[in-house]
């Protein structure tokens, strides 16, 4: 109930929570009707894991700062590296999830990560840490397009450029609320 209260009405946590309980349940459902979807105890306790780590960190996110342009930077970078992760356990970022240099987008989460505990979860800090994560994302990008280390031909272009544009948009619009918010607390 306080939740509601302080939301202005608007039950968020409930709706998170209950979103993530969701989303859990359409490949549950779907493996009812399809034999194409095929999830394991594993994939699901992952999945689970997954969104647990996300919707904490934003519980923790939320508590930090009250201005929206921080929590939907928040909600954005968040959002980029469980689809990072996600796409790269399912499908793979280039060529299939069995390639190894999928691994190399770990540092693109370690950069973010890192850089937002050395900016101390501040707006500008993350605002920084954001922008160099998107930085890193393209960086992998071009390496791995010079160095053909997604699939063969026009596959491992479209894997590298909009695969790549993708998710560094994300980043880039996640370190633009941040800065957004640094500049709101300046002029507060």
């Amino acid at each position: 109930m306080d939740d509601v209260r302080k939301s202005g009405g608007m039950p968020w946590r409930l709706i998170g929570w209950g979103g993530a309980i969701a989303l859990l349940a359409v490949p549950l459902v779907a493996m009812q009707f399809s034999d194409e979807v095929v999830w394991t105890a594993g994939d699901f306790l992952f999945a689970a894991t997954m969104f647990g780590i996300v919707g904490c960190t934003f519980e923790v996110a939320v508590r930090m700062s009250g201005n929206i342009a921080y929590r939907a930077g928040a909600a954005l970078g968040l959002l980029a590296g469980l689809l990072l992760v996600w796409v790269n356990g399912a499908v793979g970022f280039l060529g299939d999830e069995g390639n190894p240099w999928n691994l190399l987008f770990a540092l693109v989460l370690l950069v973010a990560i890192i850089g937002s505990a050395i900016g101390q979860y501040r707006a500008a800090g993350m605002a920084c840490a954001m922008a160099a994560a998107a930085a890193v994302q393209v960086g992998i990008g071009v390496v791995a397009l010079a160095a053909r280390l997604g699939s063969a031909g026009p596959a491992g272009l479209y894997e590298a450029v909009l695969g790549t544009s993708l998710f560094a948009a994300l980043w880039l619009l996640s370190a633009a609320l941040f800065l957004k918010a640094a500049r709101d607390a300046a002029g507060a």
